[in-house]
């Protein structure tokens, strides 16, 4: 079962959140060989409004850190609501497990 993370985002500026992946018994996860993806939706059914955010493995995988992030342009191009997400990390033998999910909150910009 993924964990359960709600988050905010400034429209029009640069995101990024780290994330620590633990394991059954709370220990960091080691990510080597994995990768990592997140999109995030205006709703779970919603097909046309899904943005990807950057999902990246740090240089030390051991230490189960993934950065997620959007640049200012992403953001800008958001509308000022709420979304669904999820980040999924992906194993060298291609299983696919939902590590994170929440509600993403998009700030209104006023200075573009």
């Amino acid at each position: 079962m993924a964990a359960v993370a709600n988050l905010s985002i400034d429209q029009g500026a640069t995101f990024t959140s780290d994330v620590t992946i633990k394991g059954i018994g709370g220990n960091v996860f080691d990510l080597t060989g994995y990768t990592a993806r997140a999109k995030m939706a205006k709703g779970y059914s919603s097909t046309r409004t899904r943005t990807s955010i950057t999902a990246t493995i740090s240089n030390n995988p051991s230490s189960g850190v993934i950065t997620l992030s959007l640049t200012s342009e992403q953001t800008a191009a958001l509308d000022a609501e709420r979304y669904v997400y999820d980040l999924e990390i992906v194993s060298p033998t291609n299983v696919v497990t939902r590590t994170l999910e929440g509600i993403i909150t998009v700030r209104p910009e006023v200075t573009t």
